[in-house]
């Protein structure tokens, strides 16, 4: 089975190896390139995992931050969930485990003579 990808999200982490400790020092310079973000998108920026992210602020992030895409975002692999095997529809297929030829037979239900 294939791996799922995920990702780490490191933008805190970059911001503070830069001196940057607050979530609006990232305003002004978001704003310098065209950028308006309310405080409260900012700060779900740094301190959550975005779902999705413009790639102009993507690309604003690195500028500002001097940092590639590889410092901000790192790839995961995830151990993928097991799939259990698809149950046989009733009275169809094999017969189940431990039930071997004690399966009863589906009834036909047939019309009924009316006198």
């Amino acid at each position: 089975m294939a791996a799922k990808l995920d990702y780490q999200w490191h933008l805190r982490k970059v911001m503070a190896d830069r001196g940057m400790f607050s979530t609006t020092d990232l305003l002004p310079p978001l704003a310098e390139r065209g950028i308006t973000l309310s405080s409260s998108q900012v700060y779900r920026l740094v301190v959550e995992r975005p779902e999705r992210l413009s790639l102009k602020i993507l690309m604003a992030l690195l500028d500002i931050l001097d940092c590639t895409m590889d410092d901000l975002i790192e790839p995961i692999t995830v151990a993928g969930a097991v799939k259990k095997p698809k149950k046989a529809a009733v009275g169809g297929g094999e017969p189940a485990e431990g039930l071997g030829g004690l399966r009863p037979k589906r009834a036909r239900i047939r019309g009924v003579d009316r006198p």
